[in-house]
């Protein structure tokens, strides 16, 4: 399955861009963020419970893209994370590949509600996930640890009426 944005290709990871991506994982800026994502000898290949997708722009690869999915009918959405090379920090790849898979994640799915849990103090994030069309639903404390310690995170979600 690839899914197509405006410039980027969303594609399933092999094992041919684990080299890359761990690259990117391990830059200052993602690292900030993401940490140890890939200590385990089998990352991206570990979790069954999330899909993985490349970020691919212009035929290369600059990030990975993820969602999960809570399947109980009562509870029914699915959670996006997502990170991308620096390199490409600041052009419009990440609002291209988040609003490409929430098409994929409501369209072809049938998701009515999506999540997205970025730091709070991460505003460019918020902005990029904010132009998509997720809104602010609260401050969650000390939610995620991170490579300095625990960080708040602001939940916020994507409403298909």
């Amino acid at each position: 399955m690839n899914l197509r944005g405006e410039r980027v290709v969303l594609r399933p990871v092999t094992v041919e861009d684990v080299p890359e991506l761990r690259r990117i994982l391990h830059t200052p800026e993602v690292y900030a963020r993401w940490g140890d994502e890939d200590a385990d000898e089998n990352w991206p290949f570990d979790n069954p419970d999330e899909k993985r997708l490349i970020v691919e722009l212009d035929g290369a690869t600059v990030g990975l893209i993820q969602y999960g999915e809570e399947t109980d009918p009562m509870y029914r959405h699915a959670s996006i994370d997502i990170f991308l090379d620096p390199a490409v920090h600041g052009r419009g790849v990440g609002k291209d590949a988040v609003g490409t898979l929430v098409r994929y994640l409501t369209v072809d799915l049938g998701h009515h509600r999506l999540v997205i849990d970025p730091a709070a103090d991460n505003a460019v994030a918020i902005a990029c996930y904010s132009a998509v069309g997720f809104e602010p639903v609260g401050i969650m404390r000390k939610y995620e640890k991170g490579p300095t310690g625990w960080h708040d995170s602001l939940l916020m979600d994507l409403i298909v009426e």
